[in-house]
C-alpha cells in the first residue's frame, strides 16, 4: 500500500488512541523524587505562560514545579503528530507577539528556538470570475501595486493606516510588561501598600505620553466598531474584510461590533527578533516555543511533570495556599501556587467554595467565555493550487504559500453574516476561513513533498441550534464544508487531503483546557481587559486566597502567544514571597 493510501484509509475522519499519543514533546521530565519533596513554588499547567512563570522564579532562586495534565508540555502552544510524519501545531499556529524582553531573559534562541520569518504576510484571493488576489508584503511599492488593483486611493492611504496603528501599538506597549495599577491597594491599602501600587503607575504615565495627540484616536480604536475605522480609511472591500480578519479572530464579534477594534491592534503588537510587525512559524512547530521556555526553565532548576493533573489546591487554616493535590490523592506541598488555567478552572473547579466568598464567584463566573473558533489540522500530499496564483511547475513553494491566506474574505458583510448566523446556532453560509502552511516555511513539519495545514475557522457556536451538540458527523459536515469553500479557490484541494483533526470549541475546552473553547482565556472586549482582566479589582494576578496566583491568559494582559501574564504574575509573586520572608 502506498504512503498516501495508508494515511488515508487511517486518518481521514478519525484517529485512533494510539495515534493520537504520537506527540512532539520537546520536555517531559519525570524524576522519582519529585512530588516526595516541597517547593518554594508549584505551577499548575506547562501552557507557554505557565513555563514562563517557572523560568523567572526559578531564575529567582524560587524551587519550582510545575505540573501538567496532559502528556506533553506546551498547552495550546503545541506540536502533535496527529498525521504520522506531519507535526500539527495542533491550537496556536504562528508566532509574533512573545514579549521580546522574554525572548532575552530566558535565552531562548539559545533553547533551540527558530523562527522562519515570512516575508509576503498576507493573501487574499478573490471569487469574483477574474482571478483576483491581494497580496501583501514583501516591499512597500509590491505592496502598494497589489492595493491599487483594487483601489489606488486605498494604496495611498495604506502606509499613512500603518503607521497610525503602529503607532498606538508602540504607546500601549508599557502596559503589556506591567501589571495593571491595583486600585483596591491604593484605596484600602497601608502605606507601604499604596507606595509599592503606585509603581504601575509609571507605565500608564508612559502610555499616555507616548499617545499625547493621538489619544482621541487611541479611544476611537478602542470603543468604535471595526467597520467604522476601515470604512473612514478605504473603500475596498477585500483590504478592509482582510485587515478586519485581525479584529475579529478568535472572537464572538463582528467586524461591526463597537469595540472590536482593539483586538487589531492586538495583533500588530508583535516583535521577532527585533523586527516589529513580523509574524513567523517556529522550527518544528509551535511546541518548540514551549520546549524551548522549558528547556530555559530547566537550565535553571525547574522541575516538569507531565501527566499529573491537579484536582484541588491546599488551603492552610490561615486561608492561605500551601500546596496542591493532584487527582491520584498525592499532596504535594509549597508556599506559593500560580494557575496558568483559566479563571473559571482555576476558581471554580480547583478551590473549594468555602474557601472564596460568593461576590468574588459571581465575577469568576460571569466571564464571557464564547468562541467561533473550529480549528482544522491537515495533512495534505500537495500544496493547494490556487486559481488566483498557479503553483509553480516544480511544486515549490510560492510567497503566498507563506501567507495568512484568507477565504470567504471578499467583503466585511461576509464576515458579519457568519456571526449572525452563529448567534441563532446555525453553520455559517460562508465561514470565515484563515489558512497557514507552515511547511511551506518548514521542511521539518511534513514529509518531503507533502504539507501541514493548519485552518482557522470561524464562526461555530459552542452548542448548534436546538441544542444539538457536535458530533463526529456534525463536524465532519462542517469540515466538508470548509473544504469545499477551499476547493472554490484552489481546485484539487480536498484530493490531496490524506488526514485531518477536527476540533470544535467543546474540542478545544476537553482537549486544552480552554473554557468555552476560547483561546484567550476569555473575550478580549473592553469589560475584560486591565483593570477588570480577570476581574475588577483582582486584575493584579492575585486572588482572595494568599500565595495563590493566576498566571495564565486570563489574566492582563491577555490572550495570544505572548508570554506576558506568566513574567508579570512571577514578578507579584516573587515580590509577595520576599516581603513575607
Amino acid at each position: 500500500m502506498s504512503f498516501k493510501l495508508l494515511l488515508r484509509s487511517s486518518c481521514r475522519g478519525h484517529f485512533s488512541q494510539s495515534t493520537l499519543s504520537r506527540a512532539f514533546s520537546v520536555s517531559a521530565v519525570h524524576r522519582s523524587d519529585a512530588l516526595n519533596q516541597e517547593y518554594d513554588a508549584i505551577v499548575i499547567g506547562a501552557g507557554h505562560n505557565g513555563l514562563v512563570t517557572a523560568a523567572y522564579l526559578q531564575k529567582s532562586g524560587l524551587k519550582t514545579l510545575v505540573l501538567e495534565r496532559r502528556h506533553l508540555i506546551g498547552g495550546a502552544a503545541v506540536t502533535e503528530e496527529i498525521v504520522p510524519g506531519f507535526k500539527f501545531s495542533r491550537c496556536s499556529y504562528v508566532l509574533s507577539l512573545l514579549r521580546p524582553q522574554i525572548y532575552k531573559d530566558l535565552e531562548l534562541k539559545k533553547h533551540g528556538l527558530k523562527v522562519h520569518l515570512r516575508d509576503h504576510y498576507s493573501f487574499t484571493p478573490v471569487l469574483d470570475g477574474k482571478n483576483s488576489y491581494l497580496l501583501m508584503g514583501g516591499s512597500k511599492e509590491e505592496t502598494m501595486k497589489e492595493i491599487s488593483k483594487f483601489s489606488t486611493k486605498d494604496a495611498k492611504a495604506f502606509f499613512e493606516y500603518e503607521d497610525m496603528i503602529s503607532t498606538l501599538a508602540d504607546a500601549i506597549e508599557p502596559l503589556l510588561d506591567a501589571p495593571p495599577v491595583e486600585m483596591k491597594r491604593i484605596m484600602n491599602g497601608g502605606l507601604l501598600d499604596r507606595f509599592k501600587a503606585m509603581k504601575p503607575l509609571r507605565a500608564v504615565l508612559d502610555t499616555g505620553s507616548r499617545l499625547g495627540k493621538d489619544i482621541p484616536a487611541f479611544y476611537e480604536l478602542l470603543t468604535a466598531p471595526t467597520t467604522k475605522v476601515l470604512d473612514y480609511w478605504f473603500e475596498s472591500e477585500p483590504l478592509k474584510a482582510t485587515l478586519a480578519t485581525d479584529a475579529v479572530i478568535g472572537a464572538m464579534m463582528s467586524p461591526k461590533t463597537p469595540g472590536s477594534g482593539y483586538v487589531l491592534l492586538h495583533h500588530v503588537m508583535g516583535e521577532i527578533e527585533g523586527i516589529k510587525g513580523a509574524w513567523g512559524y517556529p522550527e518544528g512547530g509551535m511546541g518548540a516555543v514551549s520546549g524551548s521556555i522549558a528547556r530555559s526553565a530547566e537550565s535553571y532548576g525547574a522541575t516538569i511533570l507531565t501527566s499529573k493533573p491537579v484536582d484541588k489546591v491546599l488551603v492552610n487554616s490561615d486561608g492561605s495556599a500551601c500546596g496542591v493535590v493532584l487527582t491520584d490523592g498525592t499532596e504535594i506541598k509549597s508556599k506559593l501556587v500560580l494557575s496558568n488555567a483559566t479563571p473559571r478552572v482555576t476558581y471554580c473547579n480547583l478551590v473549594d467554595k468555602e474557601d472564596l466568598s460568593q461576590d468574588f464567584l459571581d465575577k469568576i463566573n460571569k466571564i464571557d467565555y464564547t468562541s467561533p473558533v473550529t480549528k482544522i489540522n491537515v495533512a495534505v500530499d500537495s500544496l493547494p493550487n490556487f486559481t488566483a496564483i498557479p503553483n509553480k511547475a516544480d511544486g515549490t513553494p510560492s510567497p503566498h504559500h507563506g501567507c495568512t491566506i484568507h477565504m470567504n474574505c471578499e467583503s466585511m458583510d461576509f464576515l458579519d453574516e457568519a456571526y449572525q448566523e452563529a448567534l441563532l446556532g446555525l453553520i455559517p453560509t460562508r465561514p470565515m476561513i484563515e489558512m497557514v502552511i507552515p511547511s511551506s516555511c518548514d521542511p521539518t513539519v511534513a514529509p518531503p513533498g507533502s504539507h501541514v495545514i493548519s485552518l482557522f475557522t470561524q464562526y461555530t457556536p459552542y452548542t448548534l441550534k436546538g441544542g444539538q451538540e457536535w458530533d463526529e458527523n456534525m463536524k465532519n459536515v462542517y469540515a466538508d464544508k470548509i473544504f469545499d469553500v477551499i476547493e472554490n479557490y484552489a481546485p484539487g484541494f480536498k484530493a490531496s487531503v490524506v488526514g485531518r483533526d477536527i476540533l470544535t470549541p467543546p474540542d478545544l475546552e476537553r482537549i486544552f483546557g480552554l473554557t468555552g473553547g476560547n483561546i484567550f482565556h476569555g473575550s478580549m472586549s473592553l469589560d475584560q481587559l486591565y483593570f477588570a482582566r480577570p476581574a475588577p479589582s483582582y486584575s493584579d494576578y492575585r486572588s482572595p486566597i494568599q500565595g495563590l496566583y493566576l498566571c495564565g491568559s486570563g489574566g492582563h494582559p491577555g490572550g495570544g502567544v505572548m508570554g506576558a501574564s506568566g513574567k508579570n504574575a512571577a514578578l507579584t509573586a516573587l515580590n509577595d514571597f520576599k516581603s513575607r520572608k
